[in-house]
């Protein structure tokens, strides 16, 4: 063969092998094109899906919040796998809450060794049982346990812990700490004389006299004017109610149960309902905006409540409208839904004002009812008149003549002319 051929032959080989080899490289370079964005957008996608929380523990607090997604969560070389995410999850959430409040966090043994193995149980709440703990420094104490480990209860569970830590006041039930370890539970200081529910309808010898009535309705108030206007921000309670209202040894009241309690924040935002039925303020229930007023209508319930000791799930708020009407003069007959065993107490006059203050409480219209501020005024004046009557008995008995007696009289007529002038028109 000629030389001459051989190297056309040669040139031809290797252009056609050149064209074939650019060829390859071309659409591998193609290929690998389509293969990464593809990769990228799944490995978003993992990502997103991934039940990060933005915000920490606030976000939680919140049936708004939102996963994080590759916008603002963390750092991809540092996700974890799914194997290991649930572990970290639990050691985020045990750290945020050591750093967010001064309150104790105890561990598990030390509760169940406290509790002698969950043995003695207080009560059933809707958070779950309360039992009767003995610390190791001899004080008794109540722990309740997160029955439901569902996400509504965690969130309660979480609330409770995060208001309780800023929220301090001589009628708000003191929380002592807390645990995280394989079970949620809240330690509680303990109340001896359980709840205002079970002393008004239990079955037990104790009766409440109209003296302590009056003095846990003014406790009570004093412990949501704390929330609405000591507290700052505000938070409103969301869930009074007389199985919420708790008495110590000393049969001082005391608001307990914050799961279902939130900052006041005027975000225009509605909310699911939450409370008990009976207590629910009606506007709150058509609007689904639940304010301090509604708060107010809650008290409203529970003032009615020590004075008929008829339950607000047995037809209450039937019987307090009967009474409105059968009045008469445009004025409410409250002797007939007054509690029996309060009858012959001397009590009438002192009863009717309480009722009456009750009455504004649960007013149609959330505007038209009276601040809590106002409302702890009113029943403190019924307080002083139940003093000053009680100290003017007294002294009647001593004194036939009747020196001292008319002397005393005069002496809270004064009292109370001064008062005038110093507050606005009295709410009664």
């Amino acid at each position: 063969m000629p030389q001459t051929e051989k190297i056309i032959i040669g040139v031809t080989v290797g252009v056609a092998v050149g064209i074939i080899l650019s060829c390859c490289t071309f659409f591998a370079v193609r290929f690998c094109g389509k293969r990464e964005p593809r990769s990228e957008s799944s490995r978003e996608l993992r990502t997103a899906s991934l039940p990060i929380r933005a915000n920490g523990i606030d976000s939680s607090l919140d049936s708004s919040s939102s996963f994080s997604t590759i916008e603002n969560g963390p750092d991809l070389q540092h996700m974890p796998n799914r194997s290991n995410y649930r572990g970290l999850k639990k050691h985020t959430e045990r750290d945020l809450f050591s750093s967010l409040s001064a309150i104790p966090r105890y561990l598990y043994k030390d509760i169940q060794k406290a509790t002698q193995n969950f043995t003695t149980v207080l009560g059933q709440g809707s958070f779950g049982p309360v039992y009767k703990a003995i610390l190791p420094t001899g004080e008794v104490v109540a722990v309740k346990v997160l029955a439901n480990k569902s996400k509504q209860g965690e969130k309660e569970f979480q609330t409770e812990v995060v208001l309780l830590s800023r929220l301090h006041h001589r009628n708000l039930v003191n929380l002592l700490g807390y645990c995280v370890d394989q079970q949620l539970m809240l330690v509680y200081e303990f109340m001896s004389n359980g709840s205002l529910a079970s002393l008004l309808y239990g079955s037990g010898p104790r009766i409440l006299n109209w003296e302590e009535r009056l003095q846990i309705a003014l406790d009570v108030s004093h412990g949501i004017e704390y929330l609405h206007d000591g507290a700052s921000p505000s938070v409103v309670h969301r869930d009074l109610k007389s199985a919420n209202i708790l008495l110590d040894s000393l049969m001082k009241a005391k608001v307990a149960d914050f799961g279902l309690s939130k900052e006041e924040i005027f975000d225009g935002r509605k909310s699911g309902l939450k409370g008990t039925y009976g207590y629910m303020d009606p506007s709150y229930v058509s609007t689904s905006k639940f304010t301090k007023q509604s708060d107010v209508y809650s008290f409203g319930i529970i003032l009615f409540e020590l004075i008929t000791a008829i339950n607000p799930q047995q037809g209450l708020l039937e019987y307090i409208n009967l009474a409105v009407i059968g009045g008469g003069d445009g004025r409410a007959d409250w002797d007939e839904i007054v509690d029996k065993r309060l009858m012959g107490s001397n009590t009438a006059k002192e009863i009717r004002l309480l009722a009456n203050i009750a009455q504004r409480c649960l007013h149609k219209n959330p505007s038209r009812r009276p601040a809590i501020a106002d409302v702890t005024q009113a029943i403190s004046r019924i307080g002083h008149r139940h003093s000053s009557r009680e100290h003017t008995v007294s002294i009647s008995e001593n004194d036939p003549s009747g020196v001292f007696n008319r002397i005393a009289l005069q002496q809270v007529e004064l009292s109370s002319l001064a008062s005038i002038k110093e507050r606005p028109p009295p709410l009664e």
